[in-house]
This record gives C-alpha cells, structure tokens and sequence, in this order.
C-alpha cells in the first residue's frame, strides 16, 4: 500500500527542520507517544535505530525506527517495523515561499501475518492517521513560532 501526503507549514523551512529534527520535540505533536529510545548506530544518522512506544485507549505498539537516508534539510527517510508491519517512509521539505514549508511525505506499508488479512480494513485508517501526523506537526511548529 503506497499514497503520498502533504502539508503547507507557515515558518521557513530552516525553523521546521530545526523543530522536526530535534527528538524531544516528538511527544509534541505525536498522540499516544510514549517513549523514544535510541537503541544503537549514531544517533540521528543513516543506520540509527531507535525504539519507539505509543499507547492508545485499545492498544500499545512498539516499534523501530531505522534512519536510511538524512540530508536535511531536503529529505530524512526511515523504515518503522512493529508486528505485522514494515513502513517505509520518504519525506522531502520544499521552501514555499520565504516563509513557508511544504513537506511531501511517502508512505508504503507492507503487511505480514495476521496485519495481511487486516489491510482491507485498516488501510483508510492509517492513511488519516498518517496526513493527521503532518496536521499535528504543523499545528506544533506553527505555535512555536519563527524562533
């Protein structure tokens, strides 16, 4: 399952970076985030991986992080595996403007197991789920401000 989803922040793209690459920044602007623990490789560069635990009303979901490929402040991309689930995730960030960001993020979803026989039924979800993640970024970097 791929699908591509965006969101138009208004702050430089300088302020963006700044507020999406710094990890104390996550429980922020992700709901049900837990913990975030680095767990080997160097922090932040290709290779790093890093465990990552949310909690919902029905469920709690660990799952590692794996950094590919970080060229800001252009491009960071990552693969996410939790049970049943290997997310590969590309995201670009575009100037927009003098002040304003445009991040491009593809998602693809690779299903396993029992999560293969749940797609046809959860694929709508995630992907609110992932263009609510962008939504609730934008709303925490735009109440930081400029910086």
């Amino acid at each position: 399952m791929k699908y591509t989803n965006e969101v138009t922040i208004n702050l430089p793209r300088t302020r963006v970076i700044e507020l999406f690459d710094n990890p104390d920044n996550l429980k922020q602007w992700q709901e049900g985030l837990q913990s975030f623990e680095h767990v080997s490789g160097t922090p932040g560069e290709p290779g790093a991986k890093s465990k990552l635990v949310y909690a919902t009303d029905r469920r709690r979901v660990e799952m590692i992080e794996t950094i590919t490929l970080r060229d800001l402040p252009d491009a960071f991309n990552g693969t996410y595996d939790a049970q049943g689930v290997h997310n590969i995730q590309n995201n670009r960030f575009f100037e927009d403007g003098p002040n304003r960001t445009r991040w491009v993020s593809e998602s693809e979803f690779q299903f396993s197991g029992f999560m293969r026989l749940l797609r046809p039924f959860i694929q709508g979800s995630i992907k609110k789920e992932s263009q609510k993640l962008l939504d609730d970024f934008r709303a925490f970097a735009e109440g930081q401000g400029p910086g």
